[in-house]
This record gives structure tokens, C-alpha cells and sequence, in this order.
């Protein structure tokens, strides 16, 4: 198998709808005050699955991940017609990962049960925090209660739960977010991402903020949040597998790490990017953000992409950096020096060593280290070079 494969192989689905738009978020989600065909982008989803997959035949898929926006709004036939399509096209493995991302306020018993029925069998959960004063701030349409039925009608109907919390949030203390973690540890299953709130252009945060109406913690106290949230996982048994990421092992996200591991993957639907080999090229591919204007093109040309583009062995090898050293079991260099014809400047490495930025692993390894995660853009910068 090629150095550029052998990450995996996943298939990830955007539903590019959500029933509000949070101020914090830059993803390609969409509120539409109109019902939304479901059955014509499902449709549309299969016309472009099987355009991917003539470009990928003979393939395993490892991992399905509906994403978005909110999957959790599409109805469940809606979502075992995607999943059946993917079967079609492709192999798939009998332990395959199947994710559904869903917002706490669109959990329903029934809706639950007819995913798992579809083939569903892994849920990420949008709960972001714990508080209900912090999910109005944050635009959640859920409170507390809402979130924590839905966290036990998850852990009730699928084989595995993740669900997500943002910290470092405006006027949030170190006590407040270690009770909040320790509280949130004793309702996960295996599984919690822990994302530090970043404020992105774009947004109506990053508006308020640039007013000087929205007060962040300064990045020594952003620091501290992030070494709390390190210490108290790792006390629990549930330690950083990548920098956002924390898992009891063997529960780790399989889809997410086809990413960060520089798999694979097929990306459908408005807004979805994929990295995909194809004889000896690595191609990116991107694909029109705007819903309606997909749909016409998917209807009209059989895809969405605006965007297939050969990757040269330099910016493979950038990827699998950025990408690699974001996971604690780190990238092996072998591998990049395969897929980048080059090696990393042993001058620079040996700088980072003496840092303690990066550590070697037996085996030819390499990852970064806690004060390395902490400046990681730095360190990929500074090996790439």
C-alpha cells in the first residue's frame, strides 16, 4: 500500500442546515426558515457519492461521518439512504465507525432509533457547556436539561458517544470549568472533545469582540485552561489522543483519525473538502458551499467540486505535518520522507528537541510534546521549513 493511503479510508457527509446559527461558528451551516427537500439532497447525495466513488473503486471504507450543520435534523431514512449509497459504491468494513453529529434540542427517542436502525453507530453530541447562562451566550438552543436527556438517550441506543464542551469561555474561572469537566467526565461514555473558544472572522463574536464587547481570557489564562483540562482527563482515564481530543483507549474517533493519520477520505456535500489518491496523485477536492446552488450543480453535472487539485510532494508532506503531529502517537518519519522526498532539516529538529518542544519515539517517531502542543503552529512552521 502506498505511503499516501495508509491512513484509512472514510467518506464524510455534510448537512449543510442547522435551526439557528451559534455566534461563534464559521462552519458552512445554514438556517433555512422554509422545510428543506430532504429527499431531493439525498438524492443529490447519491449522484455525487457515486461520482467519487468512480474515482475510487475497489476501495474499504473504514469510517462514515455525517457532519454539518445539523445531521441530526435529516430524517432517518434520509440518512440509511446516504448510508445505503456508501455500501453500494464501496466495501465496507465490518467494524466500519458510523458517526452522526446531534444537537442536544433536535434529540428525539424515536429519531435515535431509527439512525441506529439505519446503520448508525457512534453520536456526537453538541452539548458545548453545562451551564445554562453559557449555552444563551453561546446561542445553543438547548439548556442543561435537555442536553443531559439527551446524553443518557444517546448512551441508551448507540454503541458509543462522544459529546463536545467549549472552555475558555468569557467569564469562566479555572474552579468553575474543572467542576464542569469532573461533572461532564461522569456523563461520557468514552469519548469528549474539548475545544478552547477561538474567536473567527466572520462571526457575530468576532464583531463584538473587535467592539470591545465581549471579554476573552488573556492567552496566559487560555494557557492554564488547557493544562487544567490536560490534568484532570488524564486523572479520569480519559487522556488527549490529539490536542482537542480525549478518549478511554480503543474509543478514539476512527473517522478523525483518517484525517489526522493523512488517510483518505471522500468529502459530499456543500462545503465538504477531500483528500483523495488516485493512481500515483493525492488530490484535494472542494465543493460549492452554497445548499441550493450545490444541488443544481450535483443535479445538472453529477458533483458539486470547484475545486480537484494535484497536491506536489511538498505540500503532502506539509499536510501529513500539520495534520500528524496533532496526535500523540505523532507521524513516522519514514512515512514523510517517503511521501515529501525530503527529510526534516536535522538542524531545526535538533532545535526542537533541545526545546522540549518534540520528542522521538522508537521506531522512527515523532511527536510533540505538551509545551509543543501549546505552539503547534510554530513547531509545524519550523519543521516545514
Amino acid at each position: 500500500m502506498s505511503a499516501s493511503i495508509d491512513g484509512g479510508f472514510g467518506v464524510y457527509v455534510h448537512w449543510p442546515f442547522c435551526a439557528a446559527k451559534c455566534p461563534y461558528c464559521d462552519f458552512n451551516s445554514h438556517v433555512r426558515h422554509q422545510p428543506v427537500d430532504q429527499e431531493r439532497f439525498a438524492a443529490a447525495f447519491e449522484v455525487e457519492l457515486a461520482h467519487f466513488a468512480a474515482m475510487t473503486p475497489g476501495r474499504t471504507v473504514n469510517s462514515i461521518f455525517l457532519g454539518g450543520g445539523t445531521p441530526s435534523l435529516m430524517e432517518p431514512r434520509i440518512v440509511g439512504r446516504v448510508l445505503d449509497a456508501i455500501a453500494r459504491h464501496w466495501t465496507m468494513d465490518p467494524h466500519a465507525e458510523i458517526s452522526l453529529e446531534a444537537n442536544p434540542s433536535s434529540v428525539e427517542a424515536e429519531r435515535f432509533r431509527g439512525y441506529r436502525a439505519a446503520g448508525v453507530n457512534r453520536v456526537s453530541l453538541g452539548v458545548q457547556s453545562l451551564h445554562d447562562r453559557d449555552l444563551k451566550l453561546l446561542g445553543r438552543l438547548h439548556d442543561v436539561d435537555q442536553a443531559i436527556r439527551a446524553i443518557e438517550t444517546a448512551r441508551n441506543t448507540f454503541p458509543r458517544l462522544s459529546f463536545d464542551l467549549i472552555y475558555a469561555r468569557p467569564g469562566q474561572t479555572l474552579e468553575g470549568w474543572q467542576e464542569e469537566l469532573e461533572r461532564a467526565i461522569g456523563l461520557a461514555a468514552d469519548h469528549l472533545s474539548l475545544y478552547q473558544l477561538t474567536i473567527e472572522e466572520g462571526t457575530p463574536f468576532y464583531n463584538l469582540y473587535n467592539a470591545g464587547k465581549l471579554q476573552m481570557p488573556d492567552p496566559d489564562l487560555g494557557a492554564e485552561f488547557y493544562e487544567l483540562t490536560q490534568k484532570v482527563t488524564e486523572a479520569h482515564g480519559l487522556p488527549a489522543y490529539e490536542v482537542s481530543n480525549h478518549a478511554r483507549p480503543g474509543a478514539e474517533c476512527r473517522h478523525n483519525l483518517v484525517y489526522w493519520r493523512y488517510g483518505d477520505y471522500v468529502g459530499v456535500g456543500p462545503g465538504a473538502h477531500g483528500r483523495l489518491t488516485v493512481g500515483a496523485s493525492k488530490l484535494a477536492t472542494a465543493i460549492e458551499r452554497h445548499p441550493e446552488t450545490w444541488l443544481q450543480n450535483v443535479e445538472t453535472h453529477g458533483h458539486g467540486m470547484v475545486e480537484n487539485v494535484g497536491l506536489s510532494e511538498e505540500e503532502q508532506g506539509d499536510e501529513y505535518l500539520l495534520m500528524g503531529l496533532r496526535l500523540v502517537e505523532g507521524i513516522d518519519l519514514a512515512r514523510y520522507e517517503k511521501m515529501a522526498h525530503r527529510t526534516i532539516d536535522p538542524r531545526r529538529l535538533a532545535a526542537l528537541l533541545e526545546h522540549g518542544m518534540v520528542e522521538e519515539l522508537p521506531g522512527r517517531r515523532l511527536r510533540a510534546t505538551r509545551d509543543g502542543f501549546a505552539v503547534l503552529d510554530a513547531v509545524v512552521a519550523d519543521l516545514a521549513a
